[in-house]
């Protein structure tokens, strides 16, 4: 196998991720676009993977690209109103017709068990009924949605007892009122009240692209509540975006977000792998929603020095840092700060008081996958405002390899003998450091 010290190395931090997922509630979001694309085969095997690892599935498929086909073949025009479908009793012989073939369909998928496929064995069970209960949507802006339908209650019960089953919960984009009717929601807004009605940790919603792209046309890996309504706005800009689904999904990772789903991700249906990469990775595939501060800049404490110790020792080895013991670093953990992110220690800096007016900014350490994101400089900017808390009036830096980041950074050079006489007597004179200095005035 090629690669396979990588392979083993991914395998080895997956584990972590493996027992946080185990037991936990995942909605996710299939669209009607993702059913039809050739990748849509490998998402089934991914999810199987899922609920052999333990995690309890609720799935919701979309049929909008489905809906919209059929509709033309019939001659019916497809009418819409703020990228909700109007649903009139012809329409939706069609859309049951429709998401009827459709949930068959994905059924026979999942059972699927060829010997050497990535479902031999997994003898799985999809679960599927009338879970949703509906009402019409009404009249919006003087047009009646007719038998276009919102979420009124989910029968968590019924959806729990299967999960505790180790089923997969299958369910569409039709509801159901308690006199008989049948109504045409949205499976965005399925997926969103189904995840906050079971308290589910997670929504997954699949889109065209690999995630969501803010008004630069950049991707954003992170969004809180507050960026993501910024970046909705420039997302709604867009026609394609309503046409194609994305507004839509990052409408409901916002609802579910502010509605206690602690994280909703946005992941393409064309990536392969794309699943299983935003689950079991510490930087994912797509884009994440959530409240959560998953990456904190925090004074370090001694539960940190293992990771400390895990960042700093290569660059020992390189000559890049001084060597520091488990014992040293124990002793002097009280002058670090950290960023931690999903629980890794990925940066660190220390700050060391010399005297009353002047602290050395020593140990920067950025691990390799996150170096040139700008955490340096987010560090040092930290470490800077503390020193004026703590009354310092200067700082300095000893280096070997970054004098011109530093000097990028306000610092300029200083000769040895201008170092504060508490450092000057500890310089070392075979590194033959630069030293820098920045008053913080």
């Amino acid at each position: 196998m090629q690669n396979l010290p990588e392979y083993i190395d991914w395998f080895r931090h997956s584990s972590s991720y493996i027992n946080a997922h185990r037991k936990k509630v995942f909605v996710v979001l299939l669209p009607g676009e993702a059913l039809e694309h050739p990748n849509f085969s490998n998402i089934v095997h991914d999810i199987t993977l899922l609920n052999s690892l333990g995690v309890k599935l609720v799935l919701v498929h979309g049929s909008r690209p489905q809906i919209n086909a059929a509709l033309q073949e019939a001659g019916i025009e497809s009418r819409y109103h703020k990228g909700l479908r109007i649903t009139d009793t012809e329409s939706l012989q069609v859309v049951k017709k429709i998401i009827g073939s459709l949930s068959i369909d994905i059924e026979a998928v999942f059972s699927m068990g060829l010997a050497n496929s990535p479902m031999h064995g997994a003898d799985l069970t999809l679960s599927r009924g009338n879970y949703i209960t509906a009402r019409p949507l009404g009249v919006l802006d003087g047009i009646d949605h007719a038998l276009t339908g919102v979420v009124r209650k989910v029968n968590t019960a019924a959806i729990q007892q299967h999960l505790e089953g180790h089923n997969i919960v299958l369910l569409n984009n039709l509801g159901y009122s308690p006199t008989g009717e049948v109504f045409n929601l949205s499976a965005e807004e399925v997926a969103t009240e189904v995840a906050v009605a079971l308290h589910a940790e997670k929504l997954i919603l699949f889109i065209p692209q690999q995630g969501i792209v803010d008004e630069n046309g950049n991707m954003v890996s992170t969004l809180s509540p507050a960026s993501a309504q910024n970046v909705l706005n420039a997302v709604h800009a867009r026609q394609e975006n309503t046409q194609n689904g994305i507004a839509q999904a990052l409408s409901a990772a916002l609802k579910a977000c502010s509605r206690k789903v602690a994280r909703s991700h946005l992941i393409s249906f064309a990536h392969n792998g794309a699943l299983i990469e935003e689950l079991f990775t510490r930087d994912g595939s797509g884009t994440l929603v959530s409240q959560e501060n998953f990456e904190v800049l925090r004074p370090a404490t001694i539960e940190d020095v293992g990771g400390l110790l895990e960042l700093i020792t290569p660059l020992e080895e390189a000559g890049v840092l001084v060597h520091r013991s488990r014992e040293l670093l124990e002793a002097e953990i009280g002058f670090f700060f950290v960023i931690e992110r999903e629980g890794m220690i990925i940066a660190c800096a220390a700050l060391y008081p010399l005297d009353e007016q002047c602290g050395e900014i020593a140990c920067i350490a950025i691990h390799k996958d996150y170096q040139d994101t700008g955490r340096g400089k987010d560090l040092l900017a930290a470490l800077e405002a503390h020193a004026k808390r703590s009354g310092l009036s200067r700082v300095i830096v000893l280096t070997t390899q970054t004098t011109h980041w530093f000097l990028e950074k306000g610092f300029t050079p200083i000769e040895i003998s201008e170092l504060p006489e508490k450092k000057k007597n500890m310089y070392n004179y075979q590194r033959n450091s630069k030293a820098l200095a920045k008053s913080l005035n």
